[in-house]
């Protein structure tokens, strides 16, 4: 840990019932479809997105494909977006999963790159939504809203000890 005070706003317990949540309710909104590809952003939206993976895969009765989308979170314009089998995009519902929604910067490109991939819809799951849009992003399905200043930050652990920290 570093010289930072940290305020822990999640456990990993109460990281598991956001997940189980957001997992019941993207559920109740895709029943009807026969397929739901989830789109990680690396890192630790990917990290989440296999979570929701897990528990879609115990509740839902359409099959679900995991992929990971790599882009440079602070300079994705100039740097490339690549997604492995983005043939799999194309008529499929999606959800695009990430941890923090601060800007909408980094959603905002990862959907723009999945639009050219024609898939049926786009919806965004986030665990930890901070409400500083710069960019006409909106998540769907989202664990929490916490208004925060611009100087505090949001740090999530998804790992051997799951939490989920104002710094």
């Amino acid at each position: 840990m570093n010289a930072k005070a940290r305020n822990k706003i999640l456990d990993g317990t109460e990281i598991k019932a956001k997940v189980d949540r957001i997992a019941h309710q993207i559920n109740e909104n895709c029943y009807q479809e026969e397929k739901l590809v989830l789109v990680g952003i690396a890192g630790r939206g990917y990290d989440f997105a296999k979570r929701l993976q897990k528990e879609l895969q115990i509740i839902a009765a359409f099959e679900i494909e995991l992929l990971q989308i790599d882009l440079d979170k602070d300079n994705p314009i100039n740097n490339e977006i690549t997604l492995k089998q983005p043939e799999s995009i194309k008529s499929s519902a999606v959800i695009l999963v990430d941890d923090v929604l601060n800007s909408g910067k980094t959603l905002a490109y990862a959907a723009a790159y999945l639009l050219q991939l024609d898939p049926k819809m786009i919806k965004t799951a986030i665990l930890v939504n901070r409400e500083h849009h710069r960019y006409p992003i909106t998540a769907d399905f989202v664990g929490l809203s916490l208004t925060t200043t611009l100087k505090e930050h949001i740090q999530v652990e998804l790992g051997r000890s799951d939490g989920v920290y104002l710094v």
